[in-house]
């Protein structure tokens, strides 16, 4: 299941404060602020979804994601390559470096991560 845009906009303001209560989540958004019943909208559909829970104090609800940042965004990168690179790493390392505009800088910097990856694999 995918959360919609709205929904991961909200959801990277609560990975980034780990847990929140609604007024928290308000304050990180810029001015203008979406309507509070906006915000209650998403976060139902969000629980709903199974993305985040929250714990009740009195008539306030303190909320947390219950999915990791970095397995959202995995799995949107292999659905991306499934879908766009028939299942090929390589296509899209092929077509990320070479259709972005990426400097050599940033390009040295991914082939060392990349022997840093071949480094581990080889113990």
């Amino acid at each position: 299941m995918q959360l919609s845009k709205a929904e991961e906009q909200l959801m990277k303001y609560l990975w980034r404060q780990e847990k929140a209560f609604m007024k928290d989540l308000l304050e990180a958004y810029p001015e203008p602020k979406p309507a509070t019943t906006t915000i209650a909208t998403l976060l139902k559909r969000m629980a709903d979804k199974g993305f985040i829970a929250y714990n009740v104090y009195g008539k306030s609800r303190e909320y947390y994601p219950l999915v990791k940042k970095t397995d959202y965004f995995s799995k949107h990168v292999n659905g991306l390559i499934k879908n766009f690179f028939n299942n090929s790493a390589s296509q899209f390392a092929s077509f990320f470096t070479s259709e972005t505009n990426l400097t050599e800088i940033e390009l040295e910097e991914l082939r060392a991560i990349v022997d840093q990856e071949l480094q581990k694999k080889k113990k």
